[in-house]
């Protein structure tokens, strides 16, 4: 049995930074040894659910620019799973969610930023699976519930995102964080390890500051699908910290 987690994958640079929240990540893998991980990505915005399901390596998608030049040359020659693809698609279509096979799109950096940490060998299978972030967190949350038993099977559950995740309001040379993001991330953790599942769906309405801290929701998106995938009914948090000023660290176990 493995729990689901969901992690914020930073920015492009996490893979060559050395901070708190990196070494964590490490860490983090070292005590996981998952068949295969399932990756929901802010990176990967379809209308209709899709599915990675190739069964080689994965082509590298940079997909960020102005950077240094060493990212763009990072490689993280992970492998998917056609056999695992297809048990997502049945399940998924178990429960009346339709969905699509892709058999061609590279790993972005929502997924390799935080395997590329946590599982240097690459030799986990990955299978990628796209959001849609106009559907209501209900959906989201129904689509985590959809897949939730495998877990059962030592299949490890990803929600690749963020929850502060407001790009204008990053100061690169900061190193403290604003009490604005601090508010609505202490007001999200209380609902998420209290099992508030209803006052997070309308976090929009309830929560400080969440306009300027979700401007767009893709990236808070796989938190929904995470949390409904756990079969805890007590989420941990296990990690928080912050980068430049705003960009917001958390990690959580469901």
């Amino acid at each position: 049995m493995i729990s689901p987690i969901f992690i914020c994958h930073g920015g492009p640079t996490l893979v060559v930074e050395n901070n708190e929240y990196t070494a964590y990540l490490k860490d983090l893998g070292k005590k996981l040894t998952p068949k295969a991980v399932v990756i929901f990505t802010a990176h990967w915005e379809t209308e209709v659910t899709e599915i990675s399901s190739i069964e080689g390596t994965y082509d590298m998608i940079y997909d960020f620019s102005g950077f240094p030049k060493e990212l763009y040359s990072i490689k993280y020659p992970a492998k998917g799973s056609k056999e695992v693809a297809f048990q997502l698609q049945s399940m998924l279509r178990n429960k009346g969610i339709e969905s699509r096979l892709d058999e061609s799109r590279g790993m972005d950096h929502g997924a390799w930023d935080v395997l590329y940490l946590m599982f240097p060998n690459a030799d986990i299978p990955v299978v990628q699976i796209s959001l849609n972030p106009q559907l209501p967190m209900e959906k989201q949350y129904e689509i985590g519930r959809a897949i939730m038993e495998l877990g059962k099977e030592d299949i490890l559950i990803v929600g690749s995102g963020s929850t502060v995740h407001n790009l204008a309001t990053i100061d690169w040379n900061s190193e403290k964080a604003e009490e604005w993001a601090q508010e609505f991330d202490r007001w999200l953790i209380e609902k998420v390890e209290g099992n508030d599942i209803e006052g997070l769906f309308n976090y929009r309405q309830l929560a400080p500051f969440a306009k300027r801290a979700v401007p767009t929701e893709e990236h808070i998106v796989p938190l929904f699908i995470a949390m409904g995938s756990g079969n805890s009914d007590k989420p941990k948090l296990l990690h928080q910290s912050y980068a430049y000023g705003t960009l917001s660290y958390i990690c959580f176990e469901f």
